[in-house]
């Protein structure tokens, strides 16, 4: 792999980075530049996940405002979360990698869809709580949900930031930029978990993963300071229309 297509990459990580911590949308940018070095598509998707692992730090560096106080909740989330990816990561070893091709792009959508209605369906949710004398708490639908899109993190992975970002979102009472860091933690604990199972028994194109991870790092740590200060309104519209704009691509590329 020659130093310009090094260099290409390190930059396709940078965006990548961005937009993982910013939106969770890292495989706009990095699967596609894999594929155009030249690495064959099941090739390509360990690399990326592999190398994704680099964005979970940078992100929890620059969140570390949004994390503080959050040790507890982050010990379930990341135990759950490693439950989902080794389960992930377990069938993608194991199945065929476009069993869920014709599936992704309609479960990006519906987390693109929830981001937008999210406040919609707290109300909704409080309300029902109300009625019932009780405090609005996440339930059983909550973690079977947040494990489900664990396991996706762990077996494909692209949209998986904007499902798990749609999920906590709307469960939790946290503004969006709580969410995001949660999300970042969530996801990187799946993606991590999948990481480490390819590193030891698949293919990773490691020049590449480098590479990557070198320009998704500092993508990663620059995002949350960039969620920080953006309103939280628009930049959660903005998400969910990006989002579906991945599925549209997605849907495309699968007929």
């Amino acid at each position: 792999m020659d130093v310009g297509t090094l260099a290409l990459l390190a930059g396709a990580g940078v965006a990548a980075g961005l937009a993982s911590s910013i939106a969770g949308l890292a495989s706009l940018f990095s699967y596609p530049a894999l594929l155009a070095a030249g690495l064959p598509p099941l090739t390509a998707n360990m690399t990326n996940t592999v190398a994704m692992l680099a964005t979970t730090v940078g992100a929890a560096g620059g969140s570390r405002r949004e994390l503080r106080g959050q040790g507890r909740r982050l010990v379930r989330i990341i135990a759950a979360a490693v439950v989902g990816g080794s389960a992930g990561a377990a069938l993608l070893l194991t199945t065929p990698a476009d069993t869920f091709e014709l599936v992704v792009p309609w479960l990006i959508a519906l987390g693109s869809m929830l981001l937008l209605l999210r406040d919609r369906l707290r109300q909704a949710a409080d309300i029902r709580a109300a009625r019932k004398g009780k405090e609005r708490k996440p339930g059983r639908g909550f973690v079977a949900a947040f494990l489900a899109v664990t396991v996706y993190s762990g077996y494909f992975g692209a949209g998986s930031g904007i499902m798990m970002l749609a999920v906590l979102s709307v469960s939790l009472p946290d503004a969006l930029p709580v969410s995001n860091a949660l999300k970042n933690v969530a996801t990187g604990a799946a993606n991590g978990t999948a990481a480490i199972a390819f590193a030891l028994f698949a293919p990773v194109s490691w020049p590449a993963a480098v590479s990557l991870a070198a320009g998704s790092f500092v993508g990663a740590w620059i995002g949350p300071i960039i969620v920080r200060s953006l309103p939280e309104r628009p930049l959660r519209i903005a998400i969910a229309l990006a989002g579906l704009g991945l599925a549209a691509h997605l849907f495309v590329q699968a007929l």
